[in-house]
């Protein structure tokens, strides 16, 4: 597969503007690796291991224990198949088996390949960086490894860091997993045009189903954050064409429905949502739908199953703080929802002076210590998240809404409206109220 940079429309696009030839190559997209998050496992799109695979794996390690390749790959199809499942034990048992592969070939790039990717599931992003970049030293054409480095430094806040492994990885082996998370990555800078372009163009490269299902769901994800429900709706239901069942799709075309509404519908898709993937974000969207519906006692079994998965996702080492931040600051206890924030935005960012921790714990912290009644801390937080231009109507919802809460009556207008202008519908529970607090104060700016 050629490199996008090898594309003259994109590069020009890009910015580019020195000879194809001369160019280390192009970037890659979004963190595929937040449980639940906006950015799903693209390195993974079309190459799953189903439990059939496993239980070969298994079969073949029994007849050769010391098979370094083998339990390397047991260990990634655990891991996928946990991403597949919702399914958390599966996290231990990869450790286990890569660390064995580890112990039959030290060094080897299969294991570390798998260690990184298993630590990015676990939302331990510097682990994953760690383990990553040891995987390049073994094998620098490692596809999965170059996809974990990038996932890493996004969620890590380092953007331009991203970009330029992303041009390394395109440089050195391109493919869907790189054109990706180049996509991600021009979005989060708020250069949706690009990103557009760019998932346009893998498109029309790819031939696997699985990728072509990813591909039209993030192309419905860009167009839900700019409110065109039409396309996202176009795209949600091209994804489900590829790949029926693909849950990521079948959420897309949830929020679609219900801002149309076509609330039945929309409760049906979120039914099947949480029986095949019972993620806390999927549960809690599900429940925030029963909620806007007045159904509170359906509502609160799907917050209680999300609780209870957040705590079999720790003791399966997960790093659930941002799951469980987001989560307290809406419907449970907000000092436990700033404890959990804190923790989060702490391990992204050790470096206390950096303070680019990326925009998802930035904003998770931002609506905590609101919770709290913190806002004058919250606003930095809340600006933090809104800075790299990333059109999510949810964090100008949240830093209008602080901004309200401290008197800034001009400022919480203007990202009110834009939380409203971005997309209208974005929340069955929070567009009603954004709408409510900007009337509130006048209407639109």
């Amino acid at each position: 597969m050629r490199s996008l940079l090898s594309r003259a429309p994109l590069v020009r696009a890009l910015g580019i503007g020195a000879p194809v030839a001369g160019l280390v190559a192009a970037l890659t997209l979004g963190s595929a690796v937040a449980f639940g998050g906006p950015s799903e496992a693209p390195a993974a799109a079309g190459a799953g291991a189903p439990a059939a695979g496993i239980a070969g794996l298994q079969q073949r390690l029994r007849d050769r224990p010391h098979d370094a390749a083998g339990w390397a790959a047991l260990g990634l199809a655990y891991v996928e198949e946990a991403r597949v499942t919702g399914d958390t034990a599966y996290y231990p048992k990869a450790d286990a088996v890569l660390r064995r592969s580890l112990r039959e070939e030290p060094g080897n790039a299969g294991a570390l390949e798998g260690l990184g990717a298993l630590a990015a599931a676990r939302h331990d992003f510097h682990g994953a960086l760690r383990h990553a970049g040891r995987a390049l030293e073994a094998n620098p054409l490692g596809q999965r490894a170059a996809a974990v480095r990038v996932d890493a430094l996004v969620e890590l806040g380092r953007l331009d860091q991203a970009l330029g492994a992303a041009r390394a990885a395109d440089a050195a082996r391109p493919g869907i997993p790189v054109f990706t998370r180049l996509a991600y990555v021009r979005e989060l800078r708020g250069e949706t045009r690009e990103a557009r372009r760019v998932l346009g163009l893998a498109r029309a490269s790819a031939t696997d189903r699985g990728d072509l299902a990813y591909l039209a769901t993030q192309l419905g994800e860009l167009a839900w954050n700019d409110g065109d429900l039409g396309r996202a709706g176009r795209e949600y239901a091209e994804a489900l064409r590829q790949s029926p069942g693909h849950v990521p799709a079948l959420d897309g075309r949830a929020r679609v429905r219900a801002a149309e509404g076509d609330i039945e519908g929309a409760l049906a898709d979120r039914a099947e949502i949480v029986r095949r993937l019972p993620l806390p974000q999927y549960l809690t969207d599900y429940g925030e739908l029963l909620e806007s519906r007045g159904r509170e006692d359906e509502a609160e079994r799907q917050y209680a199953v999300a609780t209870a998965w957040t705590r079999i996702a720790e003791a399966n080492g997960v790093a659930a703080d941002l799951e469980t931040a987001l989560f307290e600051s809406d419907h449970g206890d907000p000092e436990v929802a700033l404890r959990a924030a804190r923790a989060e935005y702490d391990r992204r960012c050790p470096d206390r002076r950096a303070r680019r921790c990326g925009v998802h714990a930035a904003d998770a912290l931002a609506w905590a210590l609101h919770a709290a009644g913190r806002d004058e801390e919250a606003l930095r937080y809340a600006r933090q998240a809104t800075a790299t231009g990333y059109r999510r109507a949810l964090f100008h919802f949240h830093r209008g809404v602080i901004e309200k809460a401290l008197g800034k009556d001009a400022d919480a207008r203007r990202d009110l409206a834009e939380s409203l202008r971005r997309n209208p519908r974005f929340s069955p529970l929070h567009a009603p109220r954004a709408k409510a607090a900007l009337d509130d104060l006048g209407g639109a700016p």
